[in-house]
């Protein structure tokens, strides 16, 4: 199907909508036919600027907002509300971004080409307008975690411009990238780069428990196989990683207990029935949610 954008709404097609023209029919026109010589018609499309404009992922919205609630609950400041925005428009940006970009590498410009480039200027614009407000309210070098970041995010942009965003790279470094969010905040509030990075690493350690889980509960609800095991594993090193971290002195001990409430939840969903993935994604942002309260008591306490 070769699509045509529809430029006159007198016919009852919009200027968001796009004609479908058969390849037969498109070789008649250029061998001199006409589309009455073809009996198919032609399908108008609309496209829908929600799908465009908002992200539609449980985990996404999740490995977002957590690293903001937990840098906001620890290191409250005007740099952290901007570094905050920048993050979400960062965030908001990626959808259309990716159709922006998968359309470009695909050599094609479509009615949703154009709305994905105003969406992501403008989410664009809100994340720069975030950054310079912070470069001036910070207390500290809060650029040092985004540059490390950088090259995770590099790798979900890459992916997303060959669809390929599903792939585990691409979600693993799409998470952790996210995850630098409540690093810039709290080094902006004043911290030190070590305990900052120290809860870098709890969400990091979240984010790759919860996605290996994930993914094998999603394959569970498709009958296909699962390695419990492998999924168990990783379980375990999140906690040690973390573990570690606490022995160390960079992050509080209750950052070690939210890992473990991950492992829980792990333990107990692999051994019961598969349930739908809307539940395992509203599940997730609730675990999400209760390792960032943990972890934010475990600081504010220094327990």
């Amino acid at each position: 199907m070769v699509p045509l954008i529809a430029m006159d709404s007198r016919h009852g097609v919009g200027p968001n909508q796009t004609y479908h023209l058969p390849v037969n029919l498109l070789k008649k026109l250029r061998s001199g036919g006409t589309a009455a010589d073809d009996p198919k018609p032609l399908v108008a499309t609309k496209v829908s600027i929600r799908s465009i404009a908002l992200p539609t992922e449980h985990g996404g919205w999740g490995f977002t907002l957590e690293p903001i609630l937990l840098g906001l609950l620890v290191a409250p400041s005007a740099s952290a509300w901007e570094i905050s925005a920048a993050a979400l428009g960062i965030f908001l940006a990626r959808r259309p971004v990716k159709i922006l970009s998968t359309d470009l590498v695909r050599g094609r410009w479509l009615p949703r080409s154009k709305i994905a480039l105003i969406f992501a200027l403008i989410y664009g614009g809100t994340a720069i307008a975030g950054a310079i407000g912070a470069l001036f309210t910070a207390d500290g070098p809060f650029l040092i975690p985004v540059l490390v970041a950088a090259p995770f995010a590099l790798l979900a942009l890459r992916a997303d411009a060959h669809s390929k965003n599903r792939a585990l790279v691409a979600e693993l470094s799409g998470s952790i990238a996210m995850g630098a969010t409540v690093a810039a905040i709290t080094i902006a509030g004043g911290w030190d780069l070590a305990p900052a990075f120290g809860l870098w690493l709890i969400l990091a350690a979240r984010d790759v428990a919860a996605i290996s889980l994930v993914r094998g509960q999603v394959r569970r609800v498709h009958d296909k196989p699962v390695g419990a095991k492998s999924i168990y594993i990783v379980q375990t090193v999140s906690i040690l990683v973390v573990a570690i971290a606490a022995v160390a002195g960079i992050v509080p001990w209750l950052g070690v207990l939210a890992i473990g409430v991950v492992a829980l939840v792990a333990v107990v969903s692999l051994n019961r029935d598969p349930v739908p993935a809307k539940v395992i994604g509203w599940t997730q942002m609730g675990v999400g949610l209760a390792v960032v309260l943990i972890t934010a008591t475990g600081v504010n306490l220094n327990l």
